[in-house]
C-alpha cells in the first residue's frame, strides 16, 4: 500500500504534491486500514474494499464472491464494524 501511495505521489507534479508531514499522515492511515483488512476473513476484506474503494455495487460484489447480495450486506457491516 505505501509503495502504491509513493509511485502515485511521484506522478504528481510537483507543485500539488502534499507536505512530507501530510505523507507521513497518510501513509500512518493507510498502514493502519491494511492491519484492519489483514484482521478480516478474505471474502469480508474483498468485498469491503470493491464496496468502499472501487465502488462496486451489492449485486455485483455478489456475482464475484458467489455469495448472496445479503452476505455481502453482513460483510460491509462486519468490514465497518471493524
Amino acid at each position: 500500500i505505501e509503495q502504491a501511495w509513493l509511485q502515485t505521489l511521484a506522478a504528481l507534479p510537483e507543485a500539488l504534491t502534499p507536505s512530507p508531514e501530510h505523507q507521513a499522515i497518510v501513509i500512518e492511515t493507510l498502514l493502519e486500514i491494511s492491519t484492519m483488512l489483514s484482521r478480516l476473513p478474505e471474502k469480508v476484506a474483498k468485498a469491503f474494499i470493491l464496496a468502499q474503494v472501487d465502488g462496486a455495487r451489492y449485486r455485483e460484489i455478489a456475482a464475484e464472491l458467489a455469495v448472496s447480495e445479503r452476505t455481502v450486506k453482513k460483510y460491509i457491516a462486519q468490514g465497518m464494524f471493524q
